[in-house]
């Protein structure tokens, strides 16, 4: 500041003082009086200097306050300032203000849209990094952002499009993400302007296919299996059918015989049926997790309730133990319901007669086989003739049998396990086979308590 002050007062005193110095050596005027000219010219060049540079500090602060939002009017204005200057001032601060205030509005509506997309969104760093991501994303993958990034087809698609600069094509990719559930996810990955998107270097946006994928693969799957499972009991209903039009017409026993028969097939065809539907309903919601809480004691109270006719018919014993104080859980009640009645309905098919079934509710311990997480263990418990060991990894494959004609005979449809896995997949949970031949089978389910 001292310095410009010294400058305007050299530039508006130095030509007069100069023009004094150049008369006195000429001897065209008297030195005191010169001199005194001088220190007048001086005096009232600086007194100028002081109230321009003053004028123009306060100017300076008006344009900063104008440019930042803040108007002009917190510093008082220069009384030197021509009405003109204070006019384009007003005019300048407001025309900022008005434009400050439009990009906030459309910076709030930006962030608004993005926040309520469905599908998730990231916006990424020209170094890869995440510089925003909405709301969808972070439920769909919470802390897990940085991971899905790594997936390799995706971390290729993004590279390809940063490589390509803001002239690049939008890139592509189709990612099956194995965690914490499979998904199969459809990836753009769009180019951005650095500079227009605060140092953003690309568009990423995760459309979940699952429930598409899904429903294609279940088509496909539920004509191959139950053409498959069919042929059977149709071939033996087409059998029956024209014996009781051609040989059978006029004997009533026979009748009688093959219409019971008859009546058993087409009741296992439509277990069947409906297990195939019940099984493909599940599949397409596997990939959201439930919202709803369920009292796990009340419910396996009523299922053990639901058993008890074909728990006597068979002289079986059904024993319940329960830890006390359990919590709810979020979950379906109509899906663990099926976990349940699967469990409960295989012990009692495949366990002997004259029995224990046992089902026990308890708190998982900590570590060890099961996650670190709070938990619940569900267990259904028999005492019948156990499962080889070579069969325990393949039990939850859909329409796997470890003894095919058993199976058949008492009903099974082969769908029951596959039915479990998927619920217990769809409920973040694990399942554990434990068998042994003759001493009977134990099947586990851990599931998680609300923290």
């Amino acid at each position: 500041m001292q310095l410009a002050l010294l400058r305007v007062t050299a530039a508006v005193a130095g030509m007069p003082v100069l023009a004094l110095v150049l008369l006195v050596s000429a001897g065209a005027a008297a030195p005191v009086p010169a001199l005194l000219a001088a220190i007048a010219v001086i005096a009232a060049a600086f007194g100028l200097a002081l109230v321009w540079t003053r004028d123009l500090r306060a100017l300076a602060g008006l344009l900063h306050q104008a440019g930042s939002g803040g108007g002009a009017g917190r510093t008082p204005a220069p009384l030197s300032l021509s009405p003109e200057i204070l006019g384009e001032l007003a005019f300048v601060s407001q025309a900022l203000g008005a434009r400050a205030d439009e990009v906030d509005r459309l910076r709030r509506a930006e962030e608004s849209i993005l926040e309520r997309l469905p599908d998730p969104l990231i916006v990424l760093g020209a170094d890869r990094s995440v510089r925003r991501a909405n709301a969808a994303a972070r439920i769909a993958f919470g802390g897990d952002i940085a991971a899905v990034l790594r997936h390799p087809e995706l971390r290729a698609a993004i590279d390809r499009a940063l490589a390509g600069g803001v002239g690049g094509t939008t890139q592509e990719a189709d990612v099956r993400m194995p965690v914490p559930v499979p998904r199969e996810v459809h990836a753009t990955v769009a180019p951005l302007d650095s500079m227009l998107a605060g140092g953003a270097g690309a568009l990423l946006v995760l459309s979940d296919r699952t429930r598409e994928r899904a429903l294609e693969r279940t088509r496909a799957d539920f004509v191959a299996n139950a053409s498959h499972e069919l042929r059977t009991p149709l071939a033996s209903l087409i059998g029956f059918i024209d014996t009781l039009r051609g040989p059978a017409a006029d004997d009533p026993p026979a009748q009688a015989r093959f219409l019971d028969i008859m009546g058993a097939q087409a009741a296992r065809m439509n277990r069947l049926i409906d297990d195939l539907l019940s099984l493909s309903r599940i599949e397409l919601t596997e990939h959201q997790p439930p919202g709803d809480l369920v009292d796990l004691v009340d419910l396996a109270t009523r299922m053990l309730a639901s058993f008890e006719i074909r728990a006597r018919d068979r002289r079986v014993s059904m024993d319940f133990a329960v830890d006390e104080g359990l919590p709810l859980m979020t979950g379906d009640a109509g899906q663990l319901e099926q976990v349940l009645q699967n469990l409960l309905d295989n012990a009692l098919k495949y366990g002997r007669e004259d029995g224990v079934v046992g089902l026990a509710l308890r708190r998982a311990a900590p570590g060890g086989r099961w996650p670190a997480r709070p938990g619940v263990v569900l267990s259904v418990a028999d005492d019948g003739p156990g499962i080889p060991r070579t069969h325990l990894p393949r039990l939850t494959e859909r329409f796997y049998r470890v003894d095919s004609g058993r199976s058949r005979a008492i009903g099974g449809t082969g769908l029951g396990l596959a039915i479990v896995k998927h619920v217990i997949n769809r409920h973040r949970g694990q399942i554990l086979i434990e068998s042994e031949e003759g001493h009977g089978a134990t099947f586990s389910v851990w599931l998680p308590l609300n923290e």
